[in-house]
């Protein structure tokens, strides 16, 4: 149970403090840079099948390993330089995720010489506002919804891989296009008043 100093966290994030300081300060703040947007995209893929913890804890060393996911960068890595990545055992040392994060910037770059802006785009699927939702336990929270089957579908239209529904919606989730924050959480209003000062 939480103390006076313990504020009520979501059940998901635990005793962690790497955890708990991912949950405080960033996971359902509504973010708007590409950059970051992006590496949250290549994170959430390389989750895939794991805890996001895992993925937390090598976040430091994807950073360094992908140049600081600037997808300029990420889309000209060669076979060469891939198979080196697949030697740093900072990251998560499988072929499909590391040969997915090329593929996907190179599909971000394609789509920005189209003429789509990839920050527009991926918020469409909330209407450019962040969706609040009101969930009272984790057991509530679904695991795909219909805007992150939509994301999903035009992600992979566009050549992306890696980007399920189940993985995007853990990314609108990060990345704050929904608030879900179980309602006694502490950062459950905080979240829902960032979302209206955009």
């Amino acid at each position: 149970m939480p103390t006076p100093k313990t504020p009520t966290r979501c059940d998901w994030c635990g005793e962690d403090p790497l955890y708990q300081a991912y949950h405080d300060h960033e996971w359902g703040v509504p973010l708007y840079d590409r950059q970051k947007l992006f590496e949250f995209l290549i994170l959430e893929g390389a989750q895939a099948g794991l805890a996001w913890i895992t993925v937390l804890r090598k976040r430091e060393a994807y950073r360094e390993a992908f140049d600081d996911f600037v997808p300029e960068k990420v889309a000209r890595y060669s076979e060469a330089r891939q198979n080196k990545l697949l030697q740093n055992p900072g990251i998560i040392r499988n072929r499909l995720k590391v040969a997915s994060a090329v593929r996907n910037a190179k599909a971000l770059l394609a789509m920005e010489k189209a003429g789509e802006d990839f920050v527009e785009f991926l918020w469409q699927f909330t209407n450019g506002a962040p969706k609040q939702n009101a969930w009272k336990s984790l057991k509530e929270v679904p695991a795909t919804t219909p805007e992150s089957d939509a994301m999903s579908k035009a992600l992979k239209q566009r050549d992306f891989n890696f980007v399920g529904s189940t993985i995007c919606y853990a990314f609108m989730q990060a990345t704050g296009m929904v608030n879900d924050h179980q309602t006694d959480c502490h950062r459950y209003r905080a979240c829902a008043r960032l979302a209206r000062k955009r």
